[in-house]
């Protein structure tokens, strides 16, 4: 059997898996309103789970992502999802601060692998005119899984209570594990279902024009670290991800403590932001392959796209400080995220664009971890920064916008293949 577009089919179930992702790790934000009162938590608890969380997420960013550069993206998937949807069903189970945190541990372990498995599968199923639309792809379950995931708990939550939530949401990550398992069987290179153009057309366009990187290389961690090229990439992430994670992880509180929501009223507006996330996921992929294939070359485009994402979020960031009505304040943080969407998939693409499909797990798990640190410091600011009103954190935001574009222009020199220096090549892929 053959089956024509299988690399839009394996992109297609990494959407749904994130959408999956997304659905569990928001389940919590959603139904805090709720779920504190019946423990005695408070917003600070709030911040230590998220810090756990982010923690652990950190972890997992690093592990799974030269985990999958050893084991393979198929196996690699089916561990991160397995784990993860046992430990959003344990959920059901806890009753406490301390019990919370040890689920959100292995929750936050475990759902990172999603992302380094992402780019790997990119790298390997892609073309590079076609990564940043395929990782928009991608990106853009993240977003209809925020869309989906605020009215489908907050649903279940008023059907059948918190507990038999998490017991719910937990089941679909094995659900999908089944036709993950069916699909995808190995590489292009050998998977038995990819016609001989599809695998052409893969294996002709994994180099940029001009510029083929030494597919010999294999860096160790730290033979990574030593080009500018990464930190370009690790610093990026590090300054612009806190934006994002501060609407996934506050966006619920925000609403009910500025404007007195409670979980229906949350499940009603909460999903708004994240449609303009999804289309940004898109936009930015699409104008990527388009400019591409004007003949723009790949670092030019890489620079353009997340310097327009940048421009996007900045002046949206201040004005939402100022937001004095719900309808107005997520409208405003929909074209953040859009903005966001628009600049990360173009930033997610670039260890693809920069090294070997053997190292592209691992970059993309570093830069996700140094993203995860970045996330823990603002996520401690904002007990602190929010006693009056959400607008400082919404400044702060606003500053880290220009520190991500600057990383990206200063230390990422022409964002093409890196080549090995005679020191770096000795010993690489130990």
């Amino acid at each position: 059997m053959k089956l024509p577009n299988l690399r839009w089919l394996i992109i297609a179930l990494i959407g749904v898996a994130t959408i999956v992702n997304y659905i569990d790790r928001n389940a919590l934000a959603v139904m805090w309103p709720e779920i504190a009162p019946q423990i005695g938590a408070t917003k600070e608890d709030y911040a230590l789970l998220v810090t756990i969380f982010m923690l652990f997420y950190a972890l997992g960013q690093s592990l799974f992502g030269r985990l999958f550069d050893r084991i393979g993206t198929r196996i690699g998937f089916a561990l991160s999802i397995a784990v993860w949807s046992v430990a959003i069903a344990l959920h059901a189970a806890a009753s406490s601060i301390l019990s919370f945190s040890l689920a959100r541990a292995l929750l936050g372990v475990s759902e990172a692998g999603a992302w380094p498995g992402a780019a790997k599968a990119n790298a390997e199923w892609f073309p590079v005119r076609e990564r940043a639309f395929a990782q928009g792809l991608f990106n853009a379950g993240a977003s209809l899984g925020s869309i989906v995931s605020a009215p489908l708990i907050a649903i279940l939550y008023l059907a059948i209570g918190w507990q038999a939530t998490f017991l719910l949401v937990g089941l679909l990550g094995f659900a999908w594990l089944v036709p993950w398992l069916l699909v995808y069987r190995a590489g292009p290179e050998g998977h038995p279902w990819i016609t001989a153009a599809e695998r052409e057309h893969i294996l002709s366009g994994r180099q940029s024009a001009g510029a083929a990187a030494d597919s010999d290389y294999a860096p160790t961690w730290g033979q990574i670290l030593r080009h500018r090229e990464s930190w370009a990439v690790i610093l990026c992430r590090f300054f612009i991800d806190p934006v994002w994670w501060l609407f996934v992880s506050w966006l619920p509180i925000y609403l009910a403590e500025t404007f007195g929501f409670d979980i229906k009223q949350i499940g009603l507006f909460a999903w708004v932001p994240y449609v303009g996330a999804m289309l940004g996921s898109l936009f930015g992929g699409w104008l990527a392959g388009r400019l591409l294939r004007r003949g723009w070359q790949v670092g030019r485009v890489r620079r353009t796209v997340i310097t327009l994402g940048g421009v996007i979020m900045l002046p949206s960031l201040l004005l939402t400080s100022s937001a004095a009505t719900p309808l107005a304040a997520v409208l405003l943080i929909a074209v953040i995220l859009f903005g966001f969407q628009t600049a990360i998939g173009n930033i997610q693409t670039l260890p693809s664009d920069l090294f070997s499909g053997r190292s592209v797990g691992t970059l993309a798990g570093i830069s996700g971890t140094a993203a995860v640190a970045g996330v823990l410091i603002t996520t401690w600011l904002v007990p602190a920064m929010t006693a009056q009103s959400y607008a400082p954190i919404f400044a702060l935001g606003a500053s880290l916008v220009p520190l991500s574009i600057l990383s990206v222009w200063l230390l990422g020199g022409r964002l093409t293949p890196v080549q090995p220096t005679p020191s770096s090549k000795q010993g690489a892929g130990a």
